[in-house]
């Protein structure tokens, strides 16, 4: 080989990127890069699933429906999940809204932070078998209010949750708060 361009050793990963943003911020507590960083082990361990479905028998339905209406995939529940639980973890989030629940998720008390993530776990689900893009899109929102979360939260506030979670789809720009859609 004759190329002598040397090997760029200062990669930028978006953990990288994260932390060092975070470092940056005044008043940064490391909560939201906590929490971001638990949402991309998440899904480096959704795309290590989707890479091997096939041999852990992940492939196919799982038997049940998410809020909208689409047949859930095993891949779309592991995905949800692991979303769910790393998130949890984190110790970020309040509450969360995933397109595969009909209920708004709250993070037990004991683990609650400032945060609400609205997510879909596995975008495009329905396109894995004919090997088309698919990923996970995430938004995390600052909690505005201290009121305490209860099992009293109706599926109307979910849905606007929802809604807020899955309107980027039409217009990136139009959302404020942190946005995130991964590609596998």
């Amino acid at each position: 080989m004759t190329d002598q361009a040397a090997f760029d050793t200062d990669v930028w990963t978006l953990t990288r990127f994260v932390m060092e943003t975070g470092r940056k911020a005044k008043g940064a507590t490391g909560e939201l890069t906590q929490l971001i960083n638990s949402m991309l082990t998440a899904i480096k361990a959704i795309s290590s699933a989707v890479r091997k479905a096939g041999l852990a028998h992940l492939q196919g339905l799982a038997g049940s429906v998410n809020v909208t209406g689409d047949d859930q995939k095993k891949l779309d529940v592991l995905s949800n999940d692991l979303v769910i639980n790393m998130l949890q973890a984190s110790y970020g989030t309040c509450c969360m809204v995933s397109e595969e629940n009909k209920e708004l998720i709250i993070t037990p008390k004991d683990k609650r932070g400032k945060y609400v993530v609205c997510f879909d776990p596995l975008d495009g689900s329905s396109n894995i078998d004919c090997l088309a893009s698919i990923g996970t899109i995430f938004a995390i929102y600052k909690r505005v209010s201290q009121n305490s979360i209860n099992s009293n939260h109706t599926v109307a506030e979910n849905n606007i949750l929802l809604s807020k979670c899955l309107s980027f789809i039409k217009g990136i720009h139009q959302i404020k708060p942190v946005l995130w859609h991964y590609w596998y």
